[in-house]
């Protein structure tokens, strides 16, 4: 495990200033970490690389910092694809192979560079929880590990390995609070995999798509005894987004019960592994853009079984601006320039608009 694979990354980063777009911000530099998977490529964190100028990283062992290139960005899932050009980083480098999606309890095994010192730390926890969770940096919610393993900053971007020496995953979150220690996050592999496929059959990264609709469940049996669901399973559709595929097909009071094929429990779970559950969301976002899927529904007592079309979430208040710098325009010295949570966190004083009410209105 410990040997070139690993790298620490320098990151260069330059913010847009979205209150005066056309300028940006003062530069400041990071460090994270980072691992090579081969094909001359690097995996290490999105956060890591956001608004780069310039990203270098540099092998254990070696005192050389080698220009990296961010072929791709993946906000929803915190992960972020490098390349070096340089044929004398990758002399006598080696991969690191994916395992499986550990148990419970595993032993699992951080490896980063992160802040008390400059060399290379390894930090040793176990499994602790395995579910959906939500992801900070994209404002989404995908498969997460959760492990009690120190995470520190500078560990993000980071493999973490199994007892095998495969790497299950990459460091990229801890949660902090008064009331709890030692809750660290790693990507899993199979949204690690998701991120990597994606990229390669598009040639870029497109996101991971949702069903949307706005889903509540079903727990209450009088609740299902009057939308005539005769099991106890299924989730009801409380709100359909308007720009998405299925609106076309679902309606606002139908009860989903299965997708493709796997039956939804009325707490909106579905079987995961041997004896296991999780969330609903979890085989939507093992799909990709554009894959068509089978919904099983209750409408008014009947059942039927209808296609749709998954697409990424179009946010009307976007949580990060593609591209790097907002757009604007100047009309006789009014400056227009696009909504975006980024922009009502700077202003959140001036304008009298807290990010709290956009996102009780967001999902109500």
């Amino acid at each position: 495990m410990l040997d070139s694979k690993d790298q620490q990354v320098y990151c260069t980063h330059t913010a847009p200033d979205y209150s005066l777009p056309w300028q940006k911000q003062r530069q400041f530099t990071s460090t994270g970490s980072a691992f090579m998977i081969g094909d001359g490529k690097l995996l290490t964190n999105a956060h890591c690389v956001e608004h780069d100028t310039q990203v270098k990283v540099k092998k254990r062992g070696d005192d050389t910092k080698y220009v990296a290139k961010v072929l791709a960005r993946g906000v929803a899932c915190d992960i972020a694809l490098l390349s070096v050009e340089s044929k004398e980083f990758w002399e006598g480098a080696e991969p690191l192979s994916f395992g499986r999606l550990p148990r419970l309890q595993d032993a699992v095994t951080v490896v980063g560079y992160p802040l008390g010192g400059d060399t290379i730390s390894v930090t040793k926890g176990v499994v602790s929880r395995i579910e959906v969770t939500s992801y900070a940096h994209g404002s989404s919610e995908l498969l997460g590990i959760q492990i009690d393993a120190a995470i520190n900053p500078g560990n993000s971007g980071g493999p973490a390995f199994n007892d095998d020496g495969d790497c299950i995953g990459v460091a990229f979150q801890v949660y902090r609070s008064d009331d709890a220690e030692n809750i660290g996050y790693v990507i899993p592999t199979t949204v690690v995999s998701h991120f990597l496929e994606d990229y390669e059959r598009n040639g870029k990264y497109c996101g991971f798509p949702c069903l949307g609709v706005l889903l509540q469940k079903l727990e209450n049996p009088v609740l299902r005894a009057c939308l005539k669901v005769p099991s106890n399973e299924g989730v009801l559709v409380r709100k359909v987004e308007p720009t998405s595929d299925i609106s076309n097909v679902v309606k606002e009071g139908d009860v989903i019960v299965s997708f493709d094929g796997v039956h939804v429990g009325c707490e909106g779970t579905v079987p995961f592994r041997s004896s296991e559950r999780i969330a609903f969301r979890y085989l939507i976002s093992q799909k990709f853009t554009g894959d068509s899927v089978e919904l099983g529904i209750i409408r008014e007592g009947e059942f039927m079984k209808v296609q749709a079309v998954l697409k990424p979430r179009v946010h009307l208040v976007p949580y990060h601006i593609e591209g790097g710098q907002p757009s604007y325009l100047i009309v006789a010295g009014l400056v227009f320039t696009p909504l975006s949570e980024p922009l009502i966190e700077e202003e959140e004083d001036s304008i009298g608009l807290s990010l709290d009410k956009m996102m009780i209105a967001r999902n109500d």
